[in-house]
């Protein structure tokens, strides 16, 4: 009977702890404090996997991710990155459906912008043009 009770206290214990967020399941479960939504304005444009608009292989973007069709995928001017908006962001963009991961990273030239890739459509790129768009995405805290 004391064993079984002892076992009991220590699964308890431990339940309690994994519901409050204990230090020992701090790996385990993330808490929600720790993210936060963020949006802004940014310049959307749109590219292609071309010679020309890409580097050396256009199915591979800047972190070394390989596009694949059907992808919804989108570039960010370096200075978006201190935003969180790194390699495999999650983002939403206003006047899209679903959600987009941020796989590649512009050149230098660029800020406060965002390139949605559009596989090898070149006509439907021009069509999008440049506008001025509205993305949401959560952020980590530091």
């Amino acid at each position: 009977m004391r064993q079984s009770l002892k076992q009991f206290a220590i699964v308890l214990t431990a339940s309690f702890a994994a519901l409050g967020g204990g230090e020992a399941f701090a790996a385990i479960k993330e808490s929600p404090e720790k993210k936060k939504k963020k949006s802004m304005t940014v310049t959307a444009t749109a590219y292609n996997s071309v010679e020309g608009q890409t580097d050396d292989d256009p199915w591979v973007a800047a972190w070394n991710n390989r596009l694949r069709p059907g992808d919804k995928i989108i570039a960010v001017s370096r200075d978006l990155e201190k935003h969180g908006l790194t390699n495999g962001a999650k983002v939403k963009i206003e006047g899209l459906s679903g959600t987009y991961t941020v796989r590649d990273r512009m050149n230098k030239r660029y800020t406060n912008r965002i390139d949605v890739w559009m596989e090898e459509d070149i006509k439907k790129a021009r069509k999008w043009g440049k506008k001025k768009l509205k993305i949401i995405w959560n952020h980590d805290k530091k």
